[in-house]
């Protein structure tokens, strides 16, 4: 364990459950499994069953998961069977599911069950879970329905729940992923919802809350992967560690920029004759790479949405490289007028030839980088990558090269040099 995660943990015995959860929620799991493995040698391992409770259902299996086979004996012993059950089940789904983020609960009942027999079962039970709503399974545990705790309340004691269930409920498959069910849910402002399996049979709730939390994390983790920072690399982590993150992606920017380098040396004898050139070059990659950015901000944003499911993808591209033409061409103006005036000095002559190289510079590196924030993403999905891992590093390349290449590539033809 990390020296600052010791420090924090000196004294486990005065630990209290929000402690423990706070820690784990805080931290990422390499952190986490030293310090669920030294907690259960040093302190009651109900305490640490309370606050794996506490947490989400995917954060806690992951844990158990990650945890030395002897630890997990442990835990796991001092859980209830069916709770044991149920963590267990979590880690047969695949990671960003409604699956890994199912709850378990005991307010299932029989369709032949009365009303009067649901009730006394449920009084006993809100001492030991949330219950919002119960539910009707049949004799393969598949789910018949919904009961909604108003309906309960005003029913006849000898009815059975068949009679007042709502029928055929909304569902959802533990198979869905986390985004999609938003996309199901988002219109149901439910509390809680059922997960089935591909069968139909009932597993277990997912709470509205956990759907949307699981998504958010996902959502705040794009920022960094788009500049090469973990999803793992937190505020806690140790700089040891936030280095090994941070360092491979840094690494292979300074060999993308050497790319952009090589270009410009490639018409050093331009820059030579026209040492002026030099004070757009980082004005043009500046404008470009922003653009890019802008294209590849909303593309990454739609993919992570879904928004591209019914919609043409070469639509998308059109728009956003039609975008950037005319952004490069508004911003060209006003960068040809620029060069135009600091040009009008030295040279006169030049000065009107200069300022359209600008122009017409800015307007085709603008096009390009947003033609490549737009269709990066897609690249990076085909090829089997996070649409949003280090796109903006190979964009920022591709937006240097460009701009950089076009303005000087255009002022060697024109000048003849």
């Amino acid at each position: 364990m990390d020296k600052d995660t010791e420090e924090l943990t000196d004294d486990h015995s005065a630990l209290t459950v929000e402690d423990i959860v706070s820690f784990l929620r805080s931290h990422d799991v390499q952190d986490a499994v030293p310090f669920l493995e030294d907690l259960v040698e040093e302190t009651n391992v109900e305490i640490i069953v309370e606050a794996l409770q506490t947490l989400s259902p995917e954060i806690s299996s992951g844990l158990l998961a990650s945890i030395q086979p002897q630890t997990r004996v442990t835990i796991s012993r001092a859980l209830a069977p069916r709770l044991r059950k149920q963590w267990h089940l979590l880690e047969t789904f695949p990671e960003g599911s409604v699956g890994r983020l199912i709850d378990p609960t005991a307010a299932v009942f029989s369709p032949s069950d009365t009303v009067g027999d649901t009730i006394e079962v449920l009084r006993d039970l809100v001492h030991k879970e949330f219950v919002t709503y119960a539910f009707v399974v049949g004799d393969s545990s598949e789910l018949l329905g919904v009961i909604v705790m108003r309906e309960l309340m005003f029913a006849e004691r000898n009815q059975c729940l068949s009679e007042i269930m709502i029928a055929d409920p909304f569902f959802l498959s533990a198979s869905d992923p986390v985004m999609e069910a938003l996309q199901k849910v988002i219109t149901r402002h439910f509390p809680v919802y059922p997960v089935t399996d591909e069968n139909g049979a009932f597993l277990g709730v997912v709470r509205g809350h956990r759907l949307f939390s699981a998504q958010a994390v996902e959502i705040s983790a794009q920022a960094g992967a788009m500049v090469g920072v973990e999803k793992q690399d937190r505020l806690t982590t140790p700089w040891r560690r936030s280095l090994r993150y941070r360092q491979p992606w840094l690494q292979l920017n300074v060999f993308t920029a050497f790319i952009a380098g090589g270009v410009v040396s490639v018409y050093q004898n331009t820059i030579d004759h026209y040492v002026i050139l030099a004070v757009f070059l980082p004005i043009l990659a500046g404008q470009a790479g922003n653009t890019g950015s802008q294209a590849l901000a909303v593309t990454v944003r739609a993919l992570t949405l879904d928004h591209f499911k019914n919609k043409n993808v070469f639509l998308h591209f059109r728009k956003e490289f039609f975008l950037g033409m005319v952004n490069g061409a508004l911003v060209g103006l006003t960068a040809g007028c620029a060069m135009y005036i600091l040009a009008r000095g030295n040279l006169r002559e030049e000065a009107l030839q200069l300022s359209t190289i600008v122009f017409f510079a800015m307007t085709i590196s603008c096009a390009w980088s947003a033609l490549s924030g737009a269709v990066l993403p897609f690249i990076l999905r085909k090829i089997g990558t996070d649409p949003a891992t280090a796109a903006s590093i190979f964009l920022s390349t591709l937006s240097d090269v460009v701009s950089m290449g076009s303005m000087l590539a255009l002022a060697a033809l024109w000048f003849g040099l």
